[in-house]
């Protein structure tokens, strides 16, 4: 199993991922994508760079591959690399599985983050983690 940062020229690659699980996800123009690939993508993430830190703005893990830790790999392996804290928004019945991945509530976002978060609770339950350093194993 390895944990990668995609360059550019590969975004294609995540997509297509993304197309073949029947995810609504699609990468985001200027984010940092990441994939666990096991031969083949099993999963994939978007971090896109925010005030001292990257909000994570989709995650999708294979369904024959979740409950294997492999989306806590991804974090721990991208927080790594990327630096600094790491923002998400996600439903009230996510917050166990982001928990368990180190995700704690989040009392202060960044300006951008909060504006966001304000508009899509309009129409949406959702809640504000924050995971402030990589896990150590």
């Amino acid at each position: 199993m390895e944990f990668i940062e995609l360059l550019p020229q590969a975004r294609p690659l995540l997509d297509k991922f993304y197309k073949l699980q029947r995810s609504r996800m699609r990468s985001v123009g200027n984010a940092r994508w990441w994939v666990a690939k096991d031969g083949e993508i099993i999963a994939g993430a978007s971090f896109l760079p925010v005030s001292g830190g990257h909000w994570l703005t989709g995650l999708h893990v294979a369904i024959e591959h979740r409950n294997k830790g492999y989306g806590q790999g991804l974090f721990n392996a991208a927080q790594a690399a990327l630096g600094g804290p790491v923002w998400l928004f996600c439903a009230p019945e996510l917050r166990d599985y982001y928990r368990r991945a180190g995700f704690d509530e989040a009392v202060a976002l960044p300006s951008e983050l909060a504006q966001r978060l304000e508009r899509y609770r309009a129409s949406k339950d959702l809640l504000a983690l924050v995971r402030a350093e990589a896990a150590t194993d």
